[in-house]
């Protein structure tokens, strides 16, 4: 950063009166502040790092204030860089502002490799951070074990189940299998059976593993109850929406068995769960009745959901998850996207693939395309539909795949003329006071959330203008969301 961009940074601090996900605000006119620790761990540990800003005193009203000493502020700052591991090396600008000075300390983010960066004093348990909106959160066990299995190549499909048996697996699709495997590989003719077994990652020590349960087991959610696809279809935007009947959900399933198995009947719950809607082909005139949502790139969304989902037993417990909303369709998947890749890169970058063996297993036995082909594919389909480009969001511990459908795309023009007269600082005023879904639904006369959500609320939280009570819990019934102050 230049002088220029700092004199900038503070002129937009002083107009918006906020922080954001890669901006923290610390007066500094009474000293150095004692604890920067959490910040500096955060920072370091999301992609982009993050600037900290010394000279505004957020508690007044963002005044500015301006910095106590420049040279000896930058130093104890230094010392607290020096207490995290590993070290961090901040990157320092100042600048005059009318007439006091400002100073900023630019925190890189730290290659993957090496995080997470915590504060030694606490330890890695308790002084590793990650960034929430303008937050500063403890990690997550989960979090940091993804760190630990993407650098020591942990793979959590290959870990033995212990109370599984090789003759808990279906003895047809596992014969299959392996023949398939000995006729691309004639090498494996002269390995013994055991072998094999191991090799191809069907056993390890002794015992199947989690891709063999999951791919060939004769009922793997014996072994692991919550490993399935839950599917529920919602009479409106939100969970917790009713219908006239105060019926919370038209549809409910729970969905076990093989991947293979949870695939077909997921895309069988949701055929059956979607509306149809007809066409007129322009050449031919001919009317033609086409799915809500194009069953290609369902089945590409749930395939991701089930082969790229986190195995750690850290999400274990939690099932992939189906939603139908009215406006939308919703997968989500437990785990963050894996290693080095971003929610910018899918479809174009190749990415490091957490589940080797259980995508291997999978390519065979279910005929995936494990080519990285799934998410042009969804795009292309929902574009040949006529329909919204498919959403991707890499939130806190999961990551979720949303479609829109035609009822969305057909009311653009109605919530454009409904909103007509509100704007993004209406809204900002509206909840000062924290304000429900209903409440913000109301006052936008908008009855789509989503939209709403999508539209004005996470580019005002992103921007730090607004936040979420519970932002641990971003889809709480009891969230609420509030202007930042």
């Amino acid at each position: 950063m230049i002088t220029e961009e700092l004199i900038e940074l503070t002129k937009w601090i002083l107009d918006k009166k906020t922080e954001r996900q890669d901006l923290e605000i610390k007066a500094a006119h009474g000293g150095c502040p004692k604890r920067l620790y959490d910040t500096l761990s955060s920072f370091s540990n999301q992609d982009g790092g993050g600037v900290l800003f010394f000279g505004i005193d957020e508690k007044e009203g963002f005044k500015l204030t301006g910095v106590y000493d420049l040279q000896d502020l930058q130093k104890k700052v230094v010392e607290q860089c020096n207490q995290m591991v590993p070290p961090v090396r901040a990157v320092f600008t100042v600048a005059e502002v009318d007439g006091v000075d400002v100073c900023s300390a630019e925190i890189p983010g730290l290659e993957l490799s090496e995080r997470p960066c915590y504060y030694k004093g606490a330890g890695r348990l308790k002084g590793a951070y990650t960034r929430v909106g303008d937050a500063d959160m403890v990690m997550t066990e989960y979090e940091l074990y993804s760190y630990e299995a993407f650098r020591k190549h942990l793979h959590d499909d290959e870990r033995p189940i212990d109370r599984a048996m090789l003759e808990d697996l279906d003895a047809g699709i596992l014969g299959s299998y392996m023949q398939a495997k000995k006729a691309e590989r004639p090498g494996f003719a002269q390995l013994s059976e055991k072998r094999a077994y191991e090799l191809m990652d069907v056993v390890r020590k002794g015992k199947p593993t989690l891709a063999a349960v999951m791919n060939m087991g004769i009922y793997p959610q014996g072994f692991m109850p919550q490993l399935c696809i839950t599917a529920v279809v919602v009479p409106g935007d939100d969970i917790g929406d009713t219908d006239e009947q105060d019926i919370r959900f038209l549809d409910n399933k729970r969905i076990e068995g093989t991947l293979s198995e949870q695939v077909a009947e997921a895309i069988a719950f949701c055929k059956r769960n979607m509306k149809t809607r007809t066409i007129i082909d322009k050449q031919t005139g001919m009317r033609k009745d086409i799915d809500e949502y194009p069953i290609a790139a369902i089945r590409e969304a749930i395939l991701n959901a089930v082969v790229h989902r986190d195995y750690s037993i850290y999400t274990e417990g939690t099932p992939v998850q189906l939603v139908l909303y009215r406006d939308r369709m919703e997968i989500h998947s437990p785990g963050n996207l894996y290693g080095r890749m971003t929610v910018d890169q899918l479809g174009v970058a190749r990415p490091d693939l957490r589940n080797p063996a259980l995508a291997t297993m999978a390519e065979s036995l279910n005929r995936v395309e494990n080519r990285y082909s799934g998410i042009p594919t969804m795009r292309r389909e929902m574009k040949q539909y006529g329909l919204p480009e498919p959403v991707f969001e890499n939130r806190r511990n999961e990551f979720v795949v949303t479609f829109y459908n035609a009822q969305e795309t057909a009311q653009q023009e109605e919530i454009a003329n409904a909103e007509r007269g509100q704007d993004a600082s209406g809204l900002l005023e509206f909840c000062r006071t924290p304000r429900t879904r209903a409440e913000i639904k109301e006052f936008m006369k908008i009855d789509t959330f989503s939209y709403i959500r999508n539209r004005y609320i996470e580019p005002l939280v992103k921007s730090g203008q607004m936040k979420l009570t519970l932002p641990d819990k971003p889809r709480s019934a009891k969230q609420q969301y509030q202007t930042v102050k």
